[in-house]
Order: C-alpha cells, then sequence, then structure tokens
C-alpha cells in the first residue's frame, strides 16, 4: 500500500509541475530573487554579520514549500535549528516550483551572486518524472556544481538524491536511483541518500493534494537534511 501511495504521490508531482503556467514561474521566479537580495541586506543582522556563513537551497516545489507559509518548509526548519544551537550561519531558500535541471542551470548564475559558504542542490525530480534521459539530468547537475565550485572553490556542497516510481521501466528507474550518489562519489560532495524519506507516500505528512508535505512532514525532511548538514557546518567553524 506505502508503495501504491508513493507511485500517486510522484505521478501527481508531475501532473502538477506539468500545470505550471509561464506567467506562474516567473512571478516565483521572482519571489526568490526579491528573497535573495533581502537574506543578503538584512538589516537586521548583527553587525560582526559578515562573519555569518551561508547556506543556501536551491531546489523545486518542495525546496519553495509550495501550499504552505516558506516559514514552514525545510530550509525555515533548518534556520530554526541552527538558531537554536547559536551556530553563525543564515538560510536562503532559492527553490522555484517546477523547476528542471536544465532550467536550474540556467538561473543558477545570479543565485550566485552572493557568498556562498554551504550549497544544497535539490533539483532532478520534475526530470525523473518527466522521462528527461538520465545522462541529460546528469549533465546538467555536474554543470550545476561546476558553477558553483568556479564561483567558490571553498564552498561545501549538499546533494540531494531523489527516486522515482517504476513506471518508466526498471532501469530508467534503477538508473536515475544510482545518479545521485554517483555524482556525489564522483564530486566528492556531500549525498542526502533521499530527500522525502519517510515522508513520501504518507498521507498524514502530506498535503491535500498528495504531492507536497505538510508542516509536521517538512519537519521529517528537514532532520533528513540535519543529518547530512550539521557536520558540513560544524567541521567547517
Amino acid at each position: 500500500m506505502r508503495n501504491l501511495l508513493f507511485l500517486l504521490f510522484l505521478t501527481l508531482l508531475l501532473f502538477s509541475s506539468c500545470k505550471q503556467t509561464e506567467k506562474e514561474a516567473h512571478e516565483a521566479e521572482k519571489n526568490v530573487a526579491s528573497e535573495v537580495e533581502n537574506e543578503t541586506e538584512d538589516t537586521d543582522a548583527p553587525e560582526d554579520a559578515g562573519d555569518t556563513g551561508t547556506i543556501l537551497f536551491f531546489g523545486d516545489s518542495l525546496t519553495a514549500a509550495m501550499g504552505l507559509d516558506p516559514a514552514e518548509g525545510y530550509p525555515a526548519e533548518i534556520q530554526k535549528i541552527i538558531d537554536s544551537l547559536g551556530l553563525n550561519y543564515r538560510v536562503v531558500n532559492a527553490g522555484l516550483s517546477g523547476e528542471t535541471t536544465a532550467a536550474g542551470k540556467n538561473r543558477i548564475n545570479w543565485v550566485l551572486n552572493q557568498e556562498v559558504d554551504v550549497f544544497v542542490l535539490a533539483l532532478g525530480a520534475n526530470d525523473g518524472l518527466r522521462g528527461i534521459a538520465v545522462e541529460e539530468t546528469r549533465k546538467n547537475l555536474q554543470a550545476i556544481i561546476d558553477m558553483v565550485r568556479q564561483k567558490n572553490p571553498d564552498v561545501e556542497i549538499i546533494l540531494a538524491g531523489m527516486q522515482i516510481p517504476p513506471n518508466l521501466g526498471t532501469e530508467y528507474t534503477t538508473d536515475f536511483k544510482e545518479l545521485f550518489p554517483e555524482l556525489a562519489r564522483q564530486n566528492n560532495i556531500h549525498l542526502i541518500p533521499f530527500l522525502l524519506e519517510g515522508v513520501a507516500g504518507d498521507p498524514e505528512l502530506n498535503q491535500q493534494d498528495g504531492i507536497h508535505p505538510t508542516a509536521e512532514g517538512y519537519d521529517i525532511v528537514a532532520m533528513n537534511v540535519w543529518e547530512v548538514l550539521e557536520p558540513v557546518i560544524t567541521e567547517k567553524d
């Protein structure tokens, strides 16, 4: 039953992303740009804000917290954890609903107009659900990784893994799942094995659309991320 719910979840995610109009995508991109600018120009930051590290989440609607207040999404939950521990980092949510790896590659440069210490790459789900060739997804993700490192060679990169249902065939499903650990290994970057572990397919942890996590679901997603992120920022300090 859980597998069937997971299949329904990912199928609905594909349907939802395909329905997004160009106008909606444009408005979402403007909102992300505004958030990045506001974070960069935070007037409430302490005087030693120059020493504050930046963690940037670059993803799709799962990162953008579609259907919820952004304050309930997993990037915001990560900020709460960081603040509670007194760590000197700020989180920037650069999630954009409907994003594919190709679209992400095209917008990465303006996102990197600010200094970034930790870059969390959470793209690929929409590629898999649309049946985009795995090698194309690999090429786009690799290009994003390369551009991030070119901008800042010292940046720590975390790649969020994603999985898809087997309706596109066992070979494609397996190749897609293995893409993320392969890229992490080849680039010597950190890996979140499955961003939605413990959430995908559970109706009690997803909104009415069956696609995007509830606030409670995002609490779990945040812990999936934090398990990998915590040692990264601790070692940097």
